[in-house]
């Protein structure tokens, strides 16, 4: 969908519209243009500043849109960057077929935009994962070098041999394995007091 078919589509329709809607529709074949609604939503008039003023007072007062307005190059330029009252333009000028295109791209374009943000969010929560696992296998490896896995309780050591055997896997496949097992919550806070622990002997050992 582009500026020269919703054009082709206003001009070839023989529809009656009233007053208001039919100047409507006029400022935009004069003057109108949008943008790819791929990309952004951005809907414009270029006219002169006598008719500009008109058309936002129609569409402001008669349809209760917010239409904003700029100087450029000696005209006035009235545009929307919604894209419900953009959806609401088309809706005034009878452009129907150019209405069902662009409600077709919101749809495809929010439908993307929802499985991106939730790409990114799980991408977010796997690096966070990931790297909460290897400050584990860092500490487990220091204490092991240290002062030995046995220097831990035998549910903590229990803990830390998985956890340095199966780097990968997570807090719930862990706490599976465990004798008797136990839950992710439960995995997590003897990896903390790990993690603690380690950071302690680090203290100790450059004190010394």
């Amino acid at each position: 969908m582009n500026t020269k078919e919703i054009r082709g589509e206003l001009i070839n329709s023989k529809k009656k519209l009233d007053k208001n809607r039919n100047f409507v529709r006029e400022c935009f074949i004069n003057g109108g243009v949008i943008s790819n609604p791929n990309k952004t939503y951005h809907l414009e008039f270029t006219l002169s500043e006598e008719t500009a003023d008109k058309l936002i007072s129609i569409l402001s007062n008669k349809f209760l849109l917010h239409p904003k307005k700029i100087a450029r190059k000696g005209q006035t330029v009235v545009y929307l960057k919604e894209g419900d009252e953009i959806a609401d333009i088309f809706k005034i000028i009878m452009a129907n077929k150019s209405l069902m295109m662009f409600e077709e791209t919101r749809v495809n374009k929010s439908i993307r935009n929802e499985i991106n943000r939730k790409v990114n969010f799980e991408t977010a929560n796997l690096n966070k994962t990931a790297m909460a696992a290897l400050l584990q296998v860092e500490a487990i490896k220091y204490i092991s070098h240290s002062v030995g896995l046995s220097y831990l309780s035998d549910p903590l050591e229990e803990v830390a041999r998985i956890r340095l055997a199966n780097e990968n896997l997570s807090l719930s496949e862990i706490g599976k394995l465990l004798v008797p097992p136990i839950s992710k919550s439960g995995v997590n806070h003897r990896l903390r007091k790990i993690c603690k622990i380690a950071e302690a002997i680090k203290k100790e050992v450059l004190n010394c």
